[in-house]
Formats: C-alpha cells, structure tokens, sequence
C-alpha cells in the first residue's frame, strides 16, 4: 500500500466496504454477484488475488443477527405470545436477508482493511 499512497489516498474501509468498491480507489466494484470476488478493480486495475476473508465474516454475522433475531423473537413471544408459525413465517426470512446482506458488508470491510494494513499470509521466515 505504501506505493499507492502517493496516487490513491487512503479510504476509510468500513465506507469502502459497505459499498462493495475497490479498497484502493473507491470506484471500480469489488464484487461479482452476491459474494464473489471480482478478479481485479476495473477502474485502477488493482488485483484481489490478495483477498482472503476466510471465516471472519460470517462469524460476524452469526453474532450479530442472531442476537438481533433471538431478542426479537424473545420480545414478541413475551409481550404477544403468538403459535410457533407465526415466528417462523417471521423471523424466517428475516434471518436470511440480515445474514445475506450483513454477509456482503462485513466481507467487505475485511478485505478493505486486509488492503489498508498490507496483511499477508503469515510466515515464519521471509
């Protein structure tokens, strides 16, 4: 990234990565589809073969929509208690469109930050 910063000043991650652009300058897509990768920015040509964000994501996002979805459902059958398909037909499709969506956005602010702070596969020796 030092190289870059001459050329492309550096972005804020979490804006860059909830927007899905190129973590290096801000414009060309990062994503092909729902949650595919691009294989390189159309704008500045940065390539995402660097791009790794593992796991990370998604236990982002089990943490937290499930903590959204459980205390919802905790509230609603405290304060109403409706019959069972009443929260499955709810809270259903709730879970998959906040996971889905929050998915999109945490993987990119990992790769976002992955760029901003050069992080690399870890090595033992150079």
């Amino acid at each position: 990234m030092s190289d870059d910063s001459a050329q492309f000043p550096p972005l804020d991650p979490v804006k860059t990565g909830i927007k899905g652009c190129c973590p290096r300058c801000g414009h060309g897509k990062l994503f092909n589809g729902l949650l595919g990768l691009q294989p390189r920015c159309a704008s500045c040509g940065l390539d995402y073969s660097f791009a790794d964000s593992g796991d990370g994501p998604a236990v982002f996002v089990i943490l937290i929509v499930g903590f959204i979805i459980i205390g919802m459902v905790l509230w609603l059958q405290v304060n109403y208690s409706p019959p069972i398909w009443v929260h499955i037909l709810i809270f259903g499709p709730l879970t998959i469109i906040l996971s889905l969506l929050t998915l999109r956005w945490f993987k990119g602010i990992l790769i976002a930050m992955q760029y901003r702070h050069n992080a690399r596969e870890g090595r033992l020796s150079d």
